[in-house]
């Protein structure tokens, strides 16, 4: 149930489902459903639970995919709530770091970029404070990570450090994680035109540096192409590693369902 755009979330999922053996059925838009005639999303959520064994649901408002979950018996999986969480993203961002390093624990990651829309980077930040890893949320003062994500971190004693130039951190991370500055989240486009530049990453500023590059994805212009074919890209492996992620997901909380067992 896909009520926002997506390329590698919904097409990563459904290639999971296809290698397990199964189908997918669903939706691009409320504009392909019945929810443009007025239809609730929870009238569209029960159907959808009718003919089949997990829901993947990507909306615009913050919450959506938990509500559902507490009115359907099959599993549900936020695919992107909004400016909230993105928590498939996260785990396989994790997978990702792990295969590179053979660890999480102690790593040294910056966030960058869009910290106050970007979702992954609200899930990331809680599951890397799991880890014991030194993280840096790099942003303009804009764009600065959710106070109540601060909070929750300060909360659980998961220390973190604020920085708005990223040629402060760049020497000592081993992950940048960038960003895209999100113009769709933003009420006024002409703050976003003043910001939209605001962290560059190209080749050159990465030459002799030893750190990787991820990135959820999609990119606009803040990873220079040049970037692609270093020894420092890891956003195209990032977004391979979708589909054993999201298979194993799947797999597990529909084997996991009691409706199913």
């Amino acid at each position: 149930m896909f009520f926002e755009p997506s390329t590698r979330t919904k097409l990563s999922f459904e290639t999971a489902m296809k290698r397990l053996g199964g189908s997918c059925i669903g939706i691009d838009s409320a504009a392909s459903s019945s929810i443009i005639k007025g239809e609730s999303i929870a009238d569209t959520a029960k159907m959808f639970e009718s003919y089949s064994d997990a829901l993947i649901i990507r909306h615009e408002l913050e919450g959506v995919s938990r509500f559902i979950s507490e009115i359907v018996d099959v599993p549900v999986i936020n695919a992107g709530d909004g400016a909230g969480q993105h928590p498939t993203q996260t785990l396989l961002d994790l997978y990702t770091m792990k295969k590179e390093f053979g660890h999480i624990e102690n790593l040294n990651v910056a966030l960058v970029g869009d910290l106050k829309y970007g979702r992954t980077v609200h899930s990331l930040s809680y599951a890397l404070g799991l880890f014991n890893v030194k993280m840096t949320f790099v942003s303009p003062q804009e764009l600065k990570m959710p106070k109540e994500i601060l909070m929750d971190l300060e909360k659980n004693q998961i220390e973190y450090f604020e920085e708005e130039h990223l040629e402060k951190v760049i020497d000592d991370v081993d992950i940048l994680y960038d960003t895209r500055i999100q113009k769709e989240r933003f009420p006024d486009e002409e703050e976003y035109n003043k910001i939209k530049d605001a962290y560059l990453i190209n080749k050159e500023m990465l030459e002799g540096k030893d750190l990787i590059v991820m990135h959820p994805l999609p990119r606009v212009n803040e990873i220079s192409y040049d970037v692609d074919n270093t020894k420092h890209n890891r956003y195209f492996q990032q977004a391979f590693n979708a589909v054993p992620v999201r298979m194993a997901i799947l797999e597990t909380l529909i084997k996991n369902n009691p409706k199913y067992i």
